[in-house]
């Protein structure tokens, strides 16, 4: 739970805490040219481009890449570390877990990054994380650039809709003990990573529910 204390300027520092440069420059590269590669065909060439863009960033376990209520300015890809996406009750202060975000994957709230008005949502790493961010601005002058990040872009915006579909889905149509296995699948060793209540919010029961999926499945291995 968040108390008041923890509001506003508070936050802001935790969010501004532990800029670091932990990259050189080749490594960035090398890393872009695995992930961005693998994702959208970029070539090297593409990935030279937009070496200048790209930053290093470290963020202390529960600091945050975004808050609520502020303007998502930045797109990453996570080299280390788990995220979470959530979103607090402005009457309750219930925290409501949406999305885990972990190694390889693109971190964003994509809806406040695209129309850049504020994040519903905050975004707050679970363990230390390092991640290589790039800001909007850039962000969309590469898309104007006769290389493959149009295609990028387009990629990008069909990965965070089949995200948005794939979690409504869960809920209309997957058990708790499927959206559990699905959660697994996506982020291995979560289950180990990160307090259980997390991961009771994220599937939308209580922790008793929890247990009982997790003994459940225990009693079907071989």
């Amino acid at each position: 739970m968040i108390n008041q204390g923890e509001k506003g300027c508070g936050f802001l520092y935790r969010y501004l805490r532990g800029l670091h440069i932990f990259y050189t420059m080749h490594e960035k590269q090398e890393v872009l040219n695995e992930l961005l590669g693998n994702f959208a065909e970029l070539s090297a060439n593409d990935v030279a481009l937009s070496l200048p863009y790209w930053r290093s960033r470290k963020i202390v376990k529960s600091d945050f890449f975004n808050m609520q209520s502020v303007v998502c300015t930045d797109l990453a890809l996570i080299t280390k570390g788990l995220f979470r996406i959530y979103y607090v009750h402005p009457e309750t202060q219930e925290e409501k877990n949406i999305y885990f975000f972990s190694e390889k994957q693109f971190l964003v709230s994509f809806r406040s990054f695209i129309n850049q008005y504020p994040c519903a949502y905050f975004i707050q790493a679970m363990e230390d994380a390092e991640i290589i961010p790039i800001n909007y601005t850039d962000l969309q002058y590469l898309y104007t650039t006769p290389t493959g990040w149009p295609r990028f872009g387009r990629l990008i915006a069909e990965l965070f809709f089949n995200h948005s579909q794939a979690r409504t889905e869960e809920f209309l149509f997957n058990t708790a003990e499927e959206r559990y296995l699905k959660m697994v699948a996506q982020h291995p060793n979560i289950v180990n990573r990160i307090p259980a209540y997390h991961i009771s919010s994220y599937l939308g029961i209580k922790n008793p529910s929890l247990t009982r999926i997790k003994k459940r499945l225990s009693q079907q291995k071989p």
